[in-house]
């Protein structure tokens, strides 16, 4: 039986399910608070806050992901496991506004509850495969000591649960590159981590889908309860705008061609840790952030340009590119000109606002946008003239 949890690797493309698209509908609503959170914490420590929970949202989605890139979500086992994993979830994302006030504690065990009870799952699904055994014994041990920081921390109030809380995010991101190192039971090797290129591709494309749904509706949602002034219009447009921009540029073709170079890699998933486990988050991020400055620029799109403002309107789409230009790096090995001198128009952007006291930001989120809009173009024209994304 614990055989047949796993998916038929017939070199066909494994598609992903409908209980992975319904798993995520939990994630659509942790973004949602993410975002109104950062929102209304908009100071240096609101947004250490905000990225160690998107850290912890992050790795409650990419692991899964990457569990059902083994496992046969279509086996009622699976499925099951999925559906508690979405119960948990829900509550860690009702908890996260709250996560360092009075719900940390919930916040933390619902995380637990996700990566431990996964692990252990996913050890007993597999537990007749040598390697892939091995391998979720070490998981399911870093699960575990993560878990124990989580839950000390949602026991902890103020700066001590902040310190904790941060040992225990930089644990979450080291645990794969260190390959779950474990005194004993050694390190797992990528060559054991198979993984179908084109599934995990899809996963995380529809990750970055859920957050651009996300500003979508953030965009809405606000534009909706404003008086429509033609400056508001403006903003309306240029935030609309830049999501489309944002869309173009990740699912160019280097999104569709990664696929490609995992699935005739010698050693998959040392490919798919960089390029899908680690690439996106920044972009996650980004997308996040230029959520926020969209709302900030329809709600004042006349206004005085702050170093709040400007600082979110200039930050998501830097961190988007950022993210974007990590991902080709990881996944081909190449630096794009076209993301790096997007980059580098934003930074430029940004230092311009403290000597531009006549910029509002309108103008800020419509030039962010343009730069957007620029690279986008710029990668679509050089890709008719180059074999593979040579922008």
């Amino acid at each position: 039986m614990a055989r047949g949890l796993l998916r038929n690797r017939d070199g066909a493309h494994a598609r992903v399910g409908f209980v992975e698209l319904f798993f995520d509908l939990v994630f659509v609503f942790a973004v949602t608070q993410l975002s109104h959170t950062l929102l209304e914490h908009l100071t240096w420590l609101g947004v250490l806050q905000a990225a160690m929970l998107l850290g912890a949202l992050w790795w409650a989605w990419i692991d899964t992901s990457w569990i059902t890139n083994w496992l046969d979500p279509e086996r009622p086992q699976v499925r099951i496991m999925l559906f508690a994993l979405m119960g948990a979830g829900l509550i860690m994302s009702t908890s996260l506004p709250e996560a360092f006030g009075d719900k940390g504690l919930v916040f933390a065990a619902a995380f637990v509850s996700i990566q431990v009870g996964r692990g252990l799952f996913t050890l007993w699904a597999v537990r007749r495969d040598e390697a892939l055994r091995r391998n979720f014994q070490r998981i399911s041990i870093w699960a575990v000591s993560g878990g124990v920081l989580w839950i000390a921390g949602g026991l902890l109030e103020g700066q001590a649960r902040l310190i904790v809380w941060l040992f225990a995010v930089a644990g979450e991101f080291a645990a794969p590159m260190l390959y779950f190192w474990v005194p004993g039971l050694g390190r797992s090797h990528t060559a054991d981590w198979q993984v179908e290129g084109g599934h995990l591709a899809e996963r995380v494309g529809l990750f970055i889908i859920i957050c651009l749904g996300e500003s979508v509706l953030v965009t809405g949602a606000t534009f909706a309860g404003l008086e429509w002034t033609p400056a508001v219009v403006a903003a309306f447009a240029s935030a609309f705008i830049g999501a489309l921009a944002m869309w173009w540029i990740w699912f160019s073709r280097a999104h569709h061609a990664a696929s490609d170079i995992i699935a005739r890699s010698d050693d998959p998933g040392r490919i798919a840790r960089r390029a899908y486990t680690y690439g996106p988050i920044l972009v996650v991020a980004g997308i996040i952030v230029t959520a926020v400055g969209d709302e900030l620029s329809l709600s004042h799109p006349g206004g005085p340009v702050t170093f709040t403002t400007a600082a979110v309107l200039i930050g998501g789409p830097l961190l988007f590119l950022a993210g974007a230009q990590v991902f080709k790096l990881a996944a081909f090995g190449t630096w794009s000109p076209s993301r790096l001198v997007g980059a580098a128009a934003l930074a430029a952007l940004g230092a311009l606002v403290p000597v531009a006291p006549w910029l509002t930001p309108l103008g800020l989120a419509a030039a962010s946008t343009a730069v957007l809009v620029g690279v986008g173009a710029w990668e679509t024209l050089a890709g008719r003239t180059t074999p593979m994304d040579g922008e």
